[in-house]
């Protein structure tokens, strides 16, 4: 039986997140963050004191890294994503990362990946790809809700400046940057809620799917 590989992409706060985990959920898929796995080797080094940009500390991160260390809340805090961030612009630690992931998908059934370069270089072949996107002031005012609805005391303008500083990195980073597949659909979600993003989207994966 052949499996299924379905690669959602996007900026921070898109939505792809929730419509990859819903997708999977829908389709009897296995289901795979991968920004996770990079959030993990940023805290991993920051929890050994080490810079999450400086290539040798978050390369033996990656090389040693038991995700299941870390509970959901370790991961999506935002000192996790800004340290992701850093450690996913290093070339070694995303070589460390690559088999995982593919090894991840090419598993039966197959699975649905997120993150900002599974189109591109993790799965170029995905039988369905989609890039996912929002007006910066959208993804702003939906990670301020997600970060207080999480408990934390936060300053929007900080996060603001987080946020621009993080998309400038993955967009300009010279390995795999956060681009859209040649081939990707793109699904714009700025005035979509989710049941609406995830109707689009299950439309567009069935129409490739049944071609």
């Amino acid at each position: 039986m052949k499996t299924i590989s379905i690669a959602l992409d996007g900026p921070a706060a898109s939505g792809k997140g929730t419509l990859a985990r819903r997708l999977a959920a829908d389709l009897g898929l296995r289901y795979l963050d991968t920004g996770s796995l990079y959030r993990a080797v940023g805290v991993a080094t920051l929890q050994a004191g080490g810079d999450p940009g400086d290539p040798a500390a978050a390369t033996k991160a990656a090389e040693t890294l038991d995700i299941a260390k870390y509970s959901p809340a370790d991961l999506r805090s935002e000192a996790a994503g800004n340290a992701a961030s850093k450690v996913a612009a290093i070339p070694s630690v995303r070589a460390a990362l690559l088999d995982y992931q593919r090894r991840f998908a090419a598993q039966a059934p197959g699975a649905v990946l997120d993150g900002r370069d599974v189109g591109t270089v993790v799965l170029p072949q995905a039988d369905v790809k989609i890039f996912v996107k929002a007006d910066f002031e959208v993804r702003l005012a939906r990670r301020v809700a997600e970060l207080r609805a999480g408990g934390q005391t936060i300053i929007e303008s900080r996060v603001r400046e987080d946020m621009a500083a993080r998309d400038a990195r993955d967009s300009n980073r010279s390995v795999a940057p956060l681009v859209p597949a040649d081939d990707a659909w793109i699904l714009d979600t700025s005035a979509m809620n989710a049941d609406q993003a995830f109707t689009a989207a299950k439309a567009h994966i069935a129409s490739k799917l049944n071609a």
